[in-house]
């Protein structure tokens, strides 16, 4: 049976309006609806923990986008941009709708996505659950004041029913999981999961389709800004860096994980941070750390019957977090925008073990990289990892990309050419072995590099070759071992180094070649031979 659009809209507007949905609640409000629904626990550190239960990590084969008329050319449709057709989506929609009205409560929040005023997207929030109120509230860009939350007319809107199980056979989904993006109806439909972390990237994708078509770049990436005004992007995927190296106590943090590049510089599209907080430590992330108390939501962390936190157990996932609003961290730009940026660091985890801790890109070898996106899935960012896995993500973000890679590669070097942007690749994966042989790269050195690059100490360093990728390595970074700085020296075994090395070489070559013919310069002047 067809469902009206016209009729979703209308149920939607009732749920928003009906006396018993509660409409931008405190921080103080939302934990008290929390403890009372029995959706998590208080810990001794004042945040709230909530268990996601089967569902840890995003559900990415169970994400979809509308397939409509008048976006259907635009999309770049394959197996993470899953089409489902508009009316299979309006039954199912309508169904959750329905689902909603039963409730005795529902958690509305209206805020914004993205700093930069002209090209900000207006949010409603509409939650099942308290927690994902609040975490909406710390993601999000927050309004100044109720009164002005209540004269915002959304753009978008999320509906999220995390308790509400999808039939594949009638709803035409692949599980009882959902995350569907309609660009038409302006919707981000969520169900069978309490992955709150499906919210932030849903917008996420959203923002990656809008904001190139007006020529401005979108990112996955982590920005910061230096007392003189120096800006440093960290491109890179879940569990490589981006949150923990940006979060730096001598420059301001602009956004820890998804930015925007127009002609006036960057911008913020979140108004909070979402941590990893596994083995987290206030010796070695103190700034995050310091983050976790009242007001935060951490998610699947273990927690003492007497509120003790242990962010060493892993006994739920791998893929713990922590969501709080950005100015929880101590030296934050405010507003979270700065000028355009004079460093780009590529962060990787390569679980081969064979790349450089730090080597410097010219632009066609950070074409290359950044469409490559070479990482290793790390253990508990999606369901059923749970070890170091060597993938592949276009331009470091691929889950969370509508269009064609070339169009954010294309805006990308426009943008480094234009303002003369220095490049690394840096390696936070292993080092002297691959996994389960070598060590994981130490932080400590890994932060001496990146200090290095983005305060310009490299620009006048001597550089010199790697023997395998063909990569400008730095001969000396002070205060890092000049031992690892070549990978091969790091390696008591050469020659298993360089079957590695070629191993990995050859899955490069192997997967550019999905980017087709018109990729071929910059595969020749980037990249390198199996």
């Amino acid at each position: 049976m067809a469902v009206d659009a016209q009729t979703n809209r209308n149920k939607l507007d009732h749920l928003i309006g009906k006396s018993s949905s509660l409409f931008q609640l405190t921080t103080t409000q939302l934990y008290n609806k929390i403890l009372d629904n029995n959706e998590g626990e208080l810990t001794e550190l004042g945040a709230i923990n909530a268990l996601t239960g089967q569902y840890t990590g995003r559900s990415p084969k169970d994400k979809f986008i509308v397939n409509e008329p008048s976006y259907r050319d635009t999309i770049d449709w394959g197996s993470i941009n899953q089409p489902i057709e508009e009316d299979t989506f309006l039954r199912l929609y309508d169904k959750v709708l329905d689902y909603l009205d039963q409730k005795d409560e529902l958690y509305v929040f209206n805020g914004y996505a993205g700093s930069d005023e002209d090209t900000q997207l207006r949010l409603t929030v509409v939650n099942e659950m308290a927690w994902h109120n609040l975490f909406a509230k710390n993601m999000f860009i927050r309004p100044s004041s109720k009164e002005e939350a209540q004269k915002i007319k959304p753009n978008f809107t999320i509906v999220s029913a995390p308790h509400f199980k999808a039939n594949p056979e009638v709803d035409g989904t692949k599980s009882e999981t959902f995350v569907i993006v309609s660009f038409k109806h302006r919707v981000i439909l969520i169900g069978g999961t309490e992955y709150a972390g499906e919210m932030k990237k849903g917008i996420f994708s959203v923002m990656n389709y809008l904001l190139p078509q007006q020529d401005i770049m979108s990112m996955h990436c982590s920005a910061n800004v230096g007392e003189k005004g120096d800006v440093a992007l960290f491109f890179g995927l879940s569990g490589t860096g981006k949150t923990t190296l940006s979060a730096a106590p001598d420059r301001k943090l602009i956004g820890d994980d998804e930015h925007g590049w127009n002609q006036n510089g960057i911008f913020n599209i979140e108004g909070g941070c979402y941590a990893k907080a596994i083995n987290l430590s206030k010796t070695k992330e103190p700034e995050i750390f310091n983050a976790i108390r009242y007001g935060t939501i951490l998610e699947n962390v273990v927690v003492a019957d007497d509120g003790s936190v242990d962010f060493d157990d892993n006994e739920h996932t791998e893929n713990t977090r922590a969501a709080y609003p950005i100015d929880y961290i101590k030296n934050i730009a405010k507003p979270s925008k700065a000028a355009h940026p004079n460093t780009i660091i590529f962060l990787t985890a390569d679980a081969f073990g064979v790349l450089p801790p730090i080597s410097k890109l010219n632009k066609a070898q950070a074409l290359y990289h950044f469409l490559s996106g070479f990482t290793s899935k790390l253990a508990g960012t999606e369901r059923g990892i749970t070890e170091p896995v060597p993938s592949f993500s276009t331009c470091f973000g691929a889950p969370f990309l509508p269009l064609n890679p070339k169009v954010y590669a294309e805006l990308l070097g426009e943008l480094i050419d234009k303002h003369d942007v220095d490049v690394y690749l840096v390696n936070t994966g292993w080092t002297g072995g691959k996994y389960g042989v070598g060590r994981r790269i130490s932080l400590k050195y890994t932060r001496r590099m990146v200090d290095a690059a983005i305060k310009g100490d490299l620009k006048d360093a001597a550089f010199e070759k790697d023997e395998a990728f063909g990569l400008s390595i730095p001969t000396e970074i002070e205060d890092v071992p000049n031992s690892i700085l070549q990978p091969i020296n790091a390696w008591s075994d050469k020659d298993a180094y360089r079957e590695q090395a070629e191993d990995l070489k050859s899955r490069f070559v192997e997967n550019f070649k999905k980017f087709g013919e018109e990729n071929d310069e910059i595969a020749e002047k980037g990249g390198f031979q199996a």
